[in-house]
């Protein structure tokens, strides 16, 4: 596995090594010790997974403290837009964001630590996506930002007439609701 460092210190891309031939492929899409040595040791607890069609936006979702979650995520089929938001104060790039394209052709998985916010937007016509958490689901830390917040200047390759949102998200406090320092 190659895992890739971003701009963002401790978010990963994570590329593993695909063997194919004739009949299909085969990778190894964890390992607990490459993971450790790569990028530290991280427990993941839970592992989800979710199927989402053309125009979907999920996020920008995180859980507060002690239940914030680090995630390892993939897409297993179709192709989706997926945003790690940098939401710890103090954080030389609090604020920032990554994308990148995850798809079931490209294997590429992506790490998000604690302390971000995480989003995705579906670019094929469906999208199975999976993701490893290293804490449980706990819905009274359930926290949100709007995923379209100008002040964020995500720019999400779905047009907005496509997007399809649940009312949570659309209903997702602004950046500056959230963290009323950074203005």
């Amino acid at each position: 596995m190659n895992f890739l460092k971003t701009d963002i210190a401790g978010v990963y891309i994570i590329e593993p090594v695909v063997f194919g031939d004739h009949r299909g492929y085969f990778m190894e899409t964890f390992r607990q010790d490459l993971f450790d040595a790569a990028v530290g040791p991280v427990g993941f607890v839970q592992e989800n997974e979710s199927y989402s069609r053309y125009g979907v936006v999920r996020g920008l979702h995180f859980q507060a403290e002690p239940f914030a979650q680090a995630k390892l995520v993939r897409v297993i089929r179709g192709r989706v837009w997926d945003v790690a938001l940098d939401i710890r104060p103090g954080s030389p790039t609090f604020g920032r964001h990554i994308g990148v394209e995850l798809s079931g052709e490209n294997h590429r998985q992506f790490f998000v630590p604690r302390g971000f916010a995480h989003g995705f937007a579906v670019l094929s016509e469906d999208a199975v996506f999976a993701y490893k958490v290293d804490n449980v689901y706990a819905p009274q830390s359930e926290r949100s930002i709007r995923f379209d917040d100008p002040a964020l200047g995500i720019a999400w390759p779905v047009p907005a007439a496509d997007r399809i949102c649940s009312e949570k998200d659309l209903r997702a406090p602004s950046w500056h609701d959230v963290f009323p320092a950074s203005n």
